[in-house]
């Protein structure tokens, strides 16, 4: 019967048509870049008041009189508007694109939202079609080199994670990684146990934008974990169209080692051994034995989604499963995730009410290698073979005296790596479950309540044989662990919104309060020497509490004020230093909008910011280090008694007067369009000065439980400026250009550090890898907390480093600690991100380039591995193998502490390079691509990678290139 009033309700419609003697134009409008339907599309015939919107599946259909061919005109929010000519009576299909940026884009904002020609503070948005490509398993990867101001450093492991900083930290000892929120969920900034980067819980292909919050005026609202910024990720959600869509993609990728560390092969060892005296060359082997090709691989990798979606009336959904699979290449190591995301969205009340429920389910699996292969197979001596069938080691080779191995020797790296299996099982769900209500009687306000859970299991074991040599250097065969992380969360808000036309001003008031605790808990046991031994369980809890207020106004939609306050009280503090404020105030004056320039035909949007706010940091490792404690002994730490061993307690060491770091930002920033905003951009000036800075320092013997303490003791002032650009170099029907690029300078300062008033004090950090204890940077007033305490390297004539020579710096003609000086240090004083996107008709271009300038590094495997005595002299018979730096440098004994060592870090990189084609069907389409990244380096380091998160280059897990292929099928 439904099927008949339909038909019969058509052919009512179209008998007018026909008497008037009129044709139709239709067709389906869609997003170029998902092929997904798009509704509310405006479409007109140019010239003409005649037009009509796309319904829910992205059709329309246009009345048209005669027969003359017109011009349609399709018109979207936040995508570029198209013209097309075509002939009465056809169907007219259009893929619309994208803009890069639009002033009328929505833009997260802590606890609502604003546009971006609303935002007072410096915020910054990357949305889906800005997104890095390739085979990324952790949703940083998305945005490397993407924003002035953030530098993500990424990991060359499987599943690894990335090192965020946005305007470079603010803390010492305190975490400065940025808080992040995944859908109103803030995220524990201490991670989740048992995985390698707890964003991995987020598929990155179910990320639709970041909105990174970096000035005080933006992040304040969210208080006392805000000082090293804010990332807001927001994930897909399902789609209006009552059409059932269903889209598989595919990513499988081949990894492959780029380089090596420059160390001798066994020929050049045999050389220097044979030729230096005092050696035995009778303890060399007869291999040529390359034992970095040994441990690394090509790796094999595979993305698979599946998503489905479809809305009905008041009801839509979006259910997207996630396989991926990625094996290291490091040999047996791998990751592997299965994660099912979720989002249901109802509305009730006639639209008034909206229930959303967003889930992700998320298994992680790891399988662990030994990463000490890494330094073992730079260090083995390369004449020696991988296997000995007369070994009682497992048949490999091992440094021994008969049965009994070298205590002190490099262990084989391949049994390092096939000797051991460490595996690790995370099961985590993350829920959020979000009320919206707009109340009909106040027209304007509205109530939003927002419930959420992040909750992992974990459980992990490792295993040695129990002829593995390493373990019989006392390191358990065997260990069982386990753990909780809980994370809950309760806060709402009251949002009321409305125009006052007396005034000329639109009001924005939000008001709330938030409830947020943390629960970490671990179990392990193991065997050592055949005995089983437990850890005593580890229970980690705080909570922190939370009210926060804001108001923004814009006068005249010309001059913007915006004010926010926020009141935390956290556990981690005692009751005297447990509550604090965060206040934030900033203006804005959108300059584009008077009236001289309002018909600017050059100047599309030109908007000055300035703000000023206060932000915490309350991670500062121990949840009660205001209080004492006492931590219960494991075996071995027993006392005896009589027959009886009595397990003891150790206390802690404690400051009573701990409290968070306070963090105050000057913020000046500049927005701007031109042509239409075929040119926009955006300039931002900060001042940054951290008080009550949490440092771990050392304190006189006897004045606390330890000789060291974290204590508010210091204070750190840092200063940037950072500029973005985005320029459509062209831009029509059919050919697209965008380019861009940021760049971002920065410079930080410890201005008070010392307890008392001894400006000489300092603090060494940077432990380095040989001898015992050794540190080669500081923590000094009036220097950077990257950089680098050496002695100066005297040179010969034709340049080359005269080994134990070094500057009399205080002129006493004798070489001591005194004349160690800082000197450089590792953060770079600029980085820059370039962008370009090219489409022609389906067929897209991609390729992004980042560089850092300005910082260095300490190479630690030349400085530990570049001198004679470090292959040729040893507690035991054997020899290890050198650094070819050696041959140059021709130093015979350590030389840590030199100068020679800090080289400069500056690169440029190509991050990656996409091509991509869209074959479009009649309802479906299917995209290929194919990306390579970590294509090219430019550099003269000679490490095997400039890029060192802290500046110690040792040793670290290569990054590999990789080869990617792609397949997206929408159906």
């Amino acid at each position: 019967m439904k099927t008949i009033l339909k038909s019969a309700l058509t052919l009512l419609l179209m008998c007018p048509l026909g008497l008037l003697a009129q044709s139709t134009i239709q067709g389906t409008v869609t997003d170029a870049k998902t092929g997904m339907p798009l509704p509310g599309v405006n479409v007109v015939i140019e010239g003409t008041q005649n037009g009509s919107i796309t319904d829910f599946d992205g059709h329309y259909s246009l009345s048209v009189q005669g027969s003359d061919p017109v011009t349609v005109v399709f018109s979207y929010l936040g995508y570029s508007t198209q013209k097309l000519e075509t002939t009465v009576g056809s169907t007219l299909d259009v893929a619309l694109q994208q803009k890069t940026a639009s002033l009328d884009e929505v833009v997260l904002i802590g606890y609502g939202e604003t546009t971006k020609q609303d935002a007072t503070g410096a915020v910054d948005k990357i949305s889906e079609e800005s997104f890095n490509s390739g085979a990324i398993t952790s949703p940083a990867g998305l945005i490397a080199g993407k924003s002035a101001g953030v530098l993500v450093t990424g990991s060359g492991a499987p599943g690894g994670g990335a090192a965020i900083r946005i305007r470079g930290g603010s803390s010492l000892s305190a975490n400065n990684d940025p808080l992040i929120v995944v859908d109103g969920m803030p995220l524990d900034q201490r991670g989740v146990q048992g995985v390698r980067s707890q964003l991995n819980a987020i598929n990155p292909d179910e990320v639709e934008s970041f909105v990174i919050l970096k000035d005080a005026a933006a992040t304040a609202i969210y208080g006392s974990r805000a000082s090293n910024g804010v990332i807001l990720i927001t994930t897909k959600k399902g789609s209006r169209s009552k059409d059932f869509t269903v889209s598989y993609d595919l990513k499988t990728s081949v990894s492959t080692v780029t380089d090596f560390v420059d160390i001798l092969d066994a020929d050049q060892l045999r050389e220097i051994i044979e030729t230096t005296p005092g050696t035995d060359p009778s303890l060399l082997g007869n291999a040529n034995t390359d034992w970095q090709d040994e441990i690394y691989r090509t790796g094999f990798g595979n993305i698979h989604n599946l998503t489905a979606t479809q809305g009905f009336e008041n009801f839509y959904y979006r259910v997207n499963f996630n396989h991926t699979s990625q094996e290291g290449i490091l040999k047996t190591d791998k990751y592997t995730r299965n994660a099912l995301n979720l989002s249901f969205t109802q509305n009730l009340l006639d639209n008034d009410l909206e229930l959303s429920v967003i889930g992700k389910g998320i298994i992680n699996e790891n399988d662990y290698a030994d990463n000490g292969a890494i330094g073992a197979a730079v260090n083995f001596d390369p004449t020696q073979p991988v296997f000995d069938p007369s070994s009682p080691f497992g048949g490999y080779f091992e440094f021994r005296d008969g049965e009994n191995q070298f205590q002190q020797a490099t262990r084989n790296p391949v049994a390092l790596l096939y000797q051991y299996k460490g595996e690790a099982t995370s099961k985590r769900a993350i829920a959020n479950f979000k009320a919206d209500y707009k109340f009909r009687a106040v027209k304007g306000l509205r109530f939003n309540l927002n419930l959420g859970v992040d909750y992992a299991e974990l459980e992990g074991s490792n295993f040695r044989p129990i002829n593995s040599a390493i373990v019989l250097q006392d390191i358990p065969d065997q260990e069982f662990y386990s753990g909780i992380n809980r994370n809950t969360l309760m806060d709402f808000y009251f949002n009321y919104k409305k125009p006052i036309t007396s005034i000329n001003t639109e009001v924005d008031l939000t008001a709330g309060h938030s409830y947020q605790e943390f629960y970490i808990s671990s179990d392990s046991r193991f065997t050592k020497n055949n005995e089983w031994e437990t850890r005593p369980t580890s229970i980690n809890r705080n909570a922190l509490e939370s009210y926060f207020a804001r108001a923004s106004f814009d006068i005249s939609n010309k001059y913007l004020i915006s004010a926010s306050y926020r009141r935390d009280g956290s556990s981690r503090f005692s009751e005297d230093n447990r509550w604090s404020s965060f206040p934030a105030v900033s203006v804005g004056w959108k300059i584009g909008n008077e009236n001289f320039l309002k018909n600017s035909k050059v100047v599309s949007d030109l908007k000055l910011r300035a703000g000023y706010g206060v932000t915490g940091n309350q991670e500062i490792g121990r949840n009660y280090g205001y209080i004492g404690l006492y931590t219960p002994s494991i075996g071995g730490a027993s006392v005896q008694f009589g027959d009886q061993f009595i397990s003891t307690l150790r206390p802690e060491e404690f400051d009573e007067n701990l409290k968070w770091e306070e963090l105050k930002t000057y913020n000046v920033g500049l927005d701007f369009g031109f042509f239409k905003d075929r040119l926009t951009g955006s300039v931002n000036a900060y001042h940054r000065t951290t008080e009550d800075l949490l440092a771990e320092v050392p304190v006189p013997a006897g004045s606390n439980l330890s000789d060291r303490l974290v204590t508010n003791v210091g204070q750190t002032t840092s200063r940037g400026l950072e500029i973005g650009l985005s320029g459509d170099l062209v831009r029509n029907d059919n050919f697209n250009w965008n380019m861009s690029y940021n760049i971002t300078f920065q410079e930080l300062e410890i201005t008070k550090l010392a307890l008392g008033n001894n400006p000489n004090f300092f603090i060494p950090q940077g432990g380095i890898s040989g001898g015992v204890g050794n540190m080669v940077q500081i923590w000094k007033e009036g220097y950077d907390p990257s950089t680098f305490f050496v002695f100066r390297q005297v040179y010969d004539e034709s340049g080359n480093p005269v080994e134990g020579a070094y500057v009399d710096v205080n002129g006493d003609n004798t070489i001591t600690e005194a004349d160690r000086q800082p000197y450089k240090k590792a953060s770079p004083d600029y980085f820059m991100g370039f962008t370009n996107s090219i489409s022609y008709k389906n067929f897209n271009f991609d390729f992004t380039f980042r560089g850092s300038f300005g910082g260095y590094n300490y190479n630690n495997t030349k400085s530990n591995m570049g001198y004679l005595e470090s292959a040729t002299v040893h507690p035991q018979a054997y020899y290890t193998n050198l650094h070819t730096d050696a041959l140059e440098s021709n130093f015979v004994n350590s030389q840590f502490f030199s100068d020679y060592y800090i080289r400069s870090s500056d690169f440029i990189k190509l991050d990656n390079i996409s091509v991509g084609y869209l074959i479009p069907y009649e309802k479906s389409s299917l995209r290929a691509s194919f990306t390579v990244t970590n294509v090219l380096t430019i550099t003269d380091y000679e490490g095997l990678d400039p890029e060192v998160f802290g500046g110690i280059d040792n040793n670290i897990y290569p990054r590999p290139r990789t080869y990617v292929l792609g397949l997206h099928y929408i159906f």
